[in-house]
């Protein structure tokens, strides 16, 4: 095997054992690595460029929506947390617990957090006591704890990052408007930003968060087994929260009230989102909006004297781009052009310009696309207008793609022999009308670990008849087996 074919020939087969495949790639393409702490990763400096782009975008998202970031502690008062019987249950199997601070045991007990209501709220009673004082429309950008039995890098580790945001409102119509709202966000984010195609909808009873009303989700289908990832989920709270944990204030006609919250969350599993959906068998596909290179240039001589030429065309094509994509050239010496054309490859870098002696002959250069691998020439006078216009092309490729995949593989059925027999096969997403009942959905999971991933906003408006019991069903939902 030849060093220059290294990095992609030892990848795991996309579509025979997809597992491996995306653990190599976060290992090669360098997003993440081993931790000594189980369960962990280090997110290594192009994993965390990625995430940074990621979280600019979001970030910008949420504060045109009034939203302000602030930050609250890591650690939660058990008593605290034991507040909200349900959320607590919820929560009690992936809680960490801190019993010892320095040479002293604790009087009581910490929980790091796996998410914040439980510090927030009692935060937000001090805060409120007139209508006048609501909204109040938060986010914080930290990492939360929870203990992951089958950690994988990115999807499920025992601690991760994401934002989470907090509102207490008046009204449960605000509260509810803020839910919707925060859900098209992260819709509009997912789509645009990592061409990740959605399918939007409430979570069951049985699968909503812990302690809410109501929560609503964004579903993605990954590539290789189909299975589906919750990307980022909005919860309408209610007033229930606000009751357990003496949010009142006074409202218009100075009467009592208490405040309607919401809570909304995405995390840094959509970085294995864009690995499992963009990725192909050579490595990543990184959507050139969020990519920490858009533009890698590969100078290219045989003879010293081509050197100087070829180093003077490369700063001068930098100089041009600059203004208008993240550019990196690679003027390693100890590696083959061959060998960067893999790793860049692998690295899911949208654009590679090549600049050899003929190039510079030609005051062009050779231009080659992540996504389709066309490989041309282009002028250096065009450059600031082509690669622009390419790298779009590229970031809506990604959707188009994504999306065939997600319409090619969302089946609707009407028995439950088909469901069986597609999450068997990983067949994707199977939709089909359900009537509503917990043992209907329990059957289900427990005889093919399939899981209602939501009940889609979109809906025939038609009754049906459920595939599990027969009974008339109202709505249809989404099944599939998932990360």
């Amino acid at each position: 095997m030849s060093d220059e074919r290294k990095y992609v020939e030892e990848l795991g087969d996309v579509e025979d054992d997809f597992d491996r495949w995306y653990v190599e790639v976060v290992r090669r393409a360098e997003l993440a690595d081993e931790s000594p702490v189980r369960g962990t990763r280090v997110i290594r400096p192009y994993g965390f460029a990625l995430w940074e782009n990621m979280q600019g975008e979001l970030d910008r998202r949420i504060k045109a929506t009034g939203v302000q970031n602030a930050y609250f502690p890591l650690f939660i008062p058990k008593s605290m947390l034991e507040r909200e019987a349900e959320h607590v249950e919820g929560f009690a199997p992936e809680v960490a617990w801190v019993t010892r601070g320095g040479n002293k045991d604790l009087d009581e007990p910490w929980a790091v957090r796996p998410t914040s209501e439980a510090i927030i709220c009692p935060t937000y009673a001090r805060w409120v006591q007139s209508y006048r004082d609501l909204p109040i429309l938060i986010n914080q950008w930290c990492s939360v704890v929870r203990w992951e039995e089958r950690p994988r890098a990115f999807l499920r580790s025992l601690e991760f990052l994401w934002q989470e945001g907090h509102t207490a409102h008046a009204t449960l119509e605000e509260a509810e408007e803020r839910a919707r709202l925060m859900l098209e966000v992260y819709r509009d984010f997912v789509e645009r930003e990592l061409a990740i195609p959605l399918i939007p909808g409430q979570k069951t009873e049985s699968e909503k968060f812990a302690g809410a009303l109501r929560t609503y989700t964004i579903e993605a289908m990954m590539g290789g087994k189909k299975w589906a990832l919750q990307s980022g989920t909005s919860h309408n709270l209610g007033d229930h929260f606000g009751r357990v944990f003496g949010i009142e204030f006074l409202d218009r006609d100075g009467e009592r009230r208490y405040a309607f919250n919401t809570s909304w969350g995405l995390s840094f599993r959509t970085i294995g989102a864009v690995i499992m959906v963009h990725g192909d068998e050579r490595g990543l596909k990184l959507p050139p909006r969020v990519a920490p290179i858009q533009v890698v240039i590969v100078p290219i001589w045989r003879k010293d004297e081509e050197r100087e030429a070829v180093e003077a065309a490369v700063q001068r094509v930098r100089d041009v781009l600059q203004p208008v994509a993240r550019v990196f050239v690679d003027r390693r010496d100890d590696k083959t052009p061959g060998w960067k054309f893999n790793e860049w490859e692998l690295k899911g870098v949208p654009v590679r310009l090549e600049i050899g002696p003929r190039d510079v002959a030609q005051d062009q250069v050779t231009l080659v696309r992540r996504d389709t691998h066309e490989k041309r020439p282009v002028s250096v006078t065009e450059l600031a207008g082509v690669v622009p216009a390419i790298l779009d092309e590229i970031q809506a490729n990604l959707f188009a793609a994504a999306k065939q995949m997600l319409d090619e593989n969302t089946v609707e059925i009407d028995s439950y022999a088909q469901l069986k027999e597609r999450v068997e096969a990983n067949a994707g997403f199977s939709r089909a009308y359900w009537c509503g009942s917990e043992t209907c959905e329990t059957q289900v999971k427990a005889e093919t670990k399939a899981t209602i991933r939501c009940i889609p906003f979109e809906q025939p408006g038609t009754p049906g008849r459920c595939i599990v019991c027969g009974r008339e069903a109202e709505q249809q939902v989404i099944w599939a087996r998932a990360y």
